[in-house]
């Protein structure tokens, strides 16, 4: 079950600020160089909010934390931020161009969520979490008691109930383009006959994280603290909700993306290409320097065809010119590989699975530790930046995957498992600055 609520939700102010300027991606992909860019912008940018900066002679009493709750408290007394007059639902739109030239219109809803463990089965994880974030996000709470973006999951709709019940007003309050070029449109729904209807939809959903699982469990932990304070607290208090975005599952426009396996550690290239050689066939794309980015087109392309009928992902090995794509021969073989470990039937359906489980593991020899704190792999979700790591001789081999399929993301989710880490990409991230719910 998911229970929605609608937020008194808090914006900027078109007439004291220009949205272009305060806007920013999520804190986690926000590099230095970039905060310092944001920092530049304007003074009101979200980022002073979501990602501070740290300042020589910090204390518990003074720190990035402190000072954004300082600067939220400031902007709202200025009427920066201002606070919507009626309990909203937001419909959030964001339409972009892919590399290839497609126009994609992805949409959903911002609301509250009703907070639950993963164990409630409402709200799965699809991914695993490390523990710094976490903290990092519950001390930010806690000195601010807000969240500042968005959660992002998705539910399955196929008949697309939840679009047909919205209404949208005449006009959006906000409609900006980011430096990336995706125009974001927001909408406020006020009407309690729409809120109603989607909230009775959604009763009988569950929703999958797409994004947003440190965040989600940093809303569990602060609820918990916060009921700890508060012993008499009921369902409606505040911090017993956070804020969502959601979108279809089973909308078109819905996109997944992989994230590539970058090894940095030396490898011995002819042990691996041995004991790959005894579970897969090996397809091979040779290039030279005039060919190369025809080759590699290709390459891509086939990797995606073929993931579509077995296991298949690709490799680049540092100082070759040439791409090897490897589909699983062995699945028996395999199986008995993945029996030792422990491994549930639906994980065995993941390309990620086998190549974390045995290739990454057992034949290039990094741990699972390793893995999980990216010693010698690193993981990165743009395509290119994954060739030119190869190419400019920082790294050993990239294993290039294919995009994750929608369908066994939500299968291994509802059976109570986890993707490997950084499995999916969910593209284009929620944009931070449009929408904030205050807790109390």
């Amino acid at each position: 079950m998911v229970k929605i609520s609608p937020l008194e939700g808090i914006t900027y102010n078109p007439d004291k600020v220009n949205i272009s300027e305060v806007i920013a991606p999520p804190y986690d992909v926000i590099s230095s160089a970039e905060q310092d860019k944001l920092y530049g912008v304007s003074d009101y940018n979200i980022v002073k909010l979501i990602l501070g900066k740290d300042q020589p002679g910090d204390s518990d009493s003074e720190n990035k934390y402190t000072r954004a709750a300082k600067y939220f408290s400031q902007w709202l007394d200025e009427q920066v931020l201002v606070k919507a007059d009626k309990p909203c639902i937001y419909y959030y739109i964001q339409n972009y161009t892919t590399p290839k030239g497609e126009k994609i219109s992805r949409k959903g809803f911002i609301a509250g969520n009703y907070i639950e463990t993963y164990e409630e089965g409402g709200v799965m994880p699809h991914e695993h979490t490390m523990g710094g974030p976490k903290q990092d996000r519950l001390n930010l709470m806690k000195a601010c008691n807000t969240n500042f973006s968005q959660i992002f999951v998705a539910y399955s709709d196929p008949e697309k109930e939840v679009d047909k019940a919205i209404k949208l007003p005449d006009k959006p309050i906000i409609d900006v383009v980011d430096d990336q070029g995706i125009q974001n449109i927001v909408y406020a729904i006020d009407d309690p006959e729409v809120i109603d209807k989607v909230a009775q939809i959604m009763l009988d959903k569950r929703v999958l994280i797409a994004d947003g699982h440190h965040r989600y469990e940093t809303s569990i932990a602060y609820r918990d603290y916060k009921r700890e304070q508060n012993p008499d607290y009921n369902e409606n208090d505040a911090f017993n909700w956070v804020m969502f975005f959601y979108t279809n599952l089973d909308d078109e426009n819905l996109r997944v993306f992989p994230t590539h396996r970058i090894v940095t550690r030396e490898i011995n290239k002819g042990s691996l290409l041995e004991n790959l050689e005894k579970y897969f066939d090996v397809v091979v794309y040779s290039f030279d320097s005039d060919t190369r980015e025809e080759v590699k087109e290709k390459f891509v392309a086939d990797i995606e065809n073929l993931s579509k009928k077995t296991i298949a992902f690709g490799a680049c090995f540092k100082s070759e010119e040439r791409y090897l794509i490897f589909k699983l021969r062995e699945k028996d073989a395999i199986d008995r590989l993945l029996d030792q470990k422990a491994v549930p039937d639906v994980m065995r359906k993941l390309d990620l699975t086998i190549l974390h489980k045995i290739i990454l593991s057992d034949f290039m020899g990094l741990s699972e530790d390793d893995q999980l704190k990216q010693n010698g792999v690193k993981y990165l979700k743009k395509e290119k930046e994954a060739f030119d790591s190869i190419e400019n001789d920082q790294a050993e081999v990239v294993f290039i995957m294919a995009t994750p399929h929608i369908r066994l993301i939500k299968e291994v989710s509802a059976e109570g498992h986890k993707m490997p880490q950084k499995s999916t990409f969910f593209y284009p991230k929620l944009t931070s600055g449009l929408v904030i719910n205050p807790l109390g």
